[in-house]
C-alpha cells in the first residue's frame, strides 16, 4: 500500500525565531483529503554527558509548555547550517561548562512527528575539560549530577519525563560497563 500523503495546498501562518508554522491540504493515500499542521524546526542537539568523577550531568530547567521544571540532558537548537556535532560540543560546554573532545552518536530521532520535523540528534561524551559556562540571556538552569545508581531508580521511579533524556540514559544503562 501506497501511504504518501500528497500536500495540494499550503499556508504558512507563522514564522518565527525558533519554529515555522503552516496548515497543508492533503490527499490521502485513499484519495480523501484532510488538513495537517506542521511545525518546522532547524533540528536540536542533545548530549548525555559523563563527568570525570563518573556521574551523569543533568540540568534542571523550567519547561513553559510543560508548565515545570523538567530534568534534563544538555541540549539545544542547531544554528542555520551548524553542523550537528559541533552543535552538541557548543551546547554542552555553554550549559555545564564541560568540554567534550568527543562525541559519539547514540542516535537521532523526531520527538513528535505526527506535527513536527524536529529531529535531535543525542550524542554521549565521556572524558571532559573544563570550560566555561555560557548561558543564553533568556536561559536558567541548574546543573545537578547523578551516579549511575541513581539514574536507574530515577528511571524506575519515571522522575525524568523528557524524551529525549530517558532514550539517552536507558542507553546509557544497557551499555554501561562499556563506559566505566
Amino acid at each position: 500500500m501506497n501511504l504518501f500523503e500528497k500536500t495540494l495546498h499550503k499556508e504558512s501562518i507563522y514564522k518565527g525565531a525558533i519554529i515555522d508554522l503552516e496548515v497543508h491540504d492533503i490527499e490521502l493515500p485513499d484519495g480523501q483529503t484532510s488538513k495537517r499542521e506542521l511545525v518546522y524546526h532547524n533540528g536540536a542537539v542533545a548530549v548525555c554527558a559523563i563527568n570525570p568523577d563518573n556521574q551523569v550531568i543533568l540540568v534542571r530547567q523550567y519547561r513553559k509548555p510543560a508548565e515545570k521544571t523538567l530534568l534534563e540532558i544538555p541540549a539545544g537548537k542547531l544554528e542555520i547550517n551548524e553542523k550537528r556535532e559541533s552543535a552538541a560540543k557548543r551546547e554542552l560546554e555553554e550549559e555545564t561548562g564541560y568540554i567534550a573532545e568527543n562525541l559519539e552518536l547514540i542516535t537521532e530521532m523526531y520527538g513528535s512527528p505526527g506535527f513536527s520535523n524536529e529531529k535531535i540528534s543525542i550524542y554521549l561524551a565521556k572524558d571532559l575539560k573544563i570550560g566555561e559556562m555560557n548561558l543564553d540571556d533568556d536561559e536558567f538552569i541548574e546543573i545537578e549530577t547523578y551516579n549511575i545508581e541513581e539514574i536507574t531508580v530515577m528511571l524506575q521511579n519515571k522522575e525524568i519525563e523528557d524524551a529525549k533524556t530517558i532514550i539517552a540514559l536507558q542507553y546509557l544503562l544497557l551499555n554501561y560497563n562499556h563506559y566505566k
